[in-house]
């Protein structure tokens, strides 16, 4: 499925089979590292379907299907650049194809929005950060696995660490008043989201 929706999006900047090909290579090769345990395919294929439940509220799919590709195609525990050196590579490869400098922008600051998940004045964004959030609220069986898979990402860190680290993280959802910023994921995950992240934070 996402193989065929990439496929299909490149269709519509370049006739290049093989080029295509290698693009989703690269995508599949990346996300599918072994040092990945929760930023993966599958996490992928779980935020495109929450985003084609909301399909008719984004103005610019194309867009959202860009940022959905890339937004995690250079992720490294132990970097704080990850969504900047994303964003980098999405500008190459879709110029590549001859992407619109317009889209281009737009995709970049969605993967940028994702290093901060903070409120945007684009709708789309919004819903894109939502999506990819939307693991928080899930059941807390899907959570654990979740929040097991990421201390799995960052198992070069010891347990005080990697604690001191995750404490932060949850306390920063904890704080915010709205997880959510879209009123359909807010309505779906807020609350469960909120018992989610303090249960977690409680296990520390």
């Amino acid at each position: 499925m996402l193989r065929e929706t990439f496929i299909k999006l490149m269709t519509k900047y370049t006739a290049d089979k093989d080029l295509m090909n290698v693009l989703w290579a690269e995508i599949e090769k990346n996300y599918s590292s072994k040092k990945r345990h929760y930023h993966t395919l599958q996490h992928l294929d779980n935020l495109h379907s929450q985003l084609t439940i909301v399909k008719r509220e984004i103005k610019n799919w194309e867009t959202i299907l860009f940022t959905l590709y890339y937004h995690d195609i250079i992720y490294s525990s132990t970097k704080s650049n990850n969504e900047e050196k994303s964003a980098e590579l999405a500008e190459k490869r879709m110029k590549k194809i001859s992407v619109s400098n317009e889209i281009i922008e737009q995709c970049k600051k969605q993967i940028l929005a994702t290093k901060s998940h903070s409120k945007s004045i684009d709708s789309d964004t919004n819903y894109f950060i939502d999506a990819d959030l939307s693991v928080l609220g899930q059941s807390w069986e899907t959570y654990s696995l979740y929040f097991k898979n990421v201390r799995k990402e960052y198992g070069i860190y010891p347990t005080f660490m990697y604690n001191s680290g995750r404490k932060k993280v949850l306390n920063h959802f904890l704080s915010m008043d709205r997880i959510f910023k879209t009123d359909f994921f807010y309505n779906k995950f807020e609350t469960q989201a909120k018992q989610n992240l303090q249960q977690e934070l409680q296990s520390l």
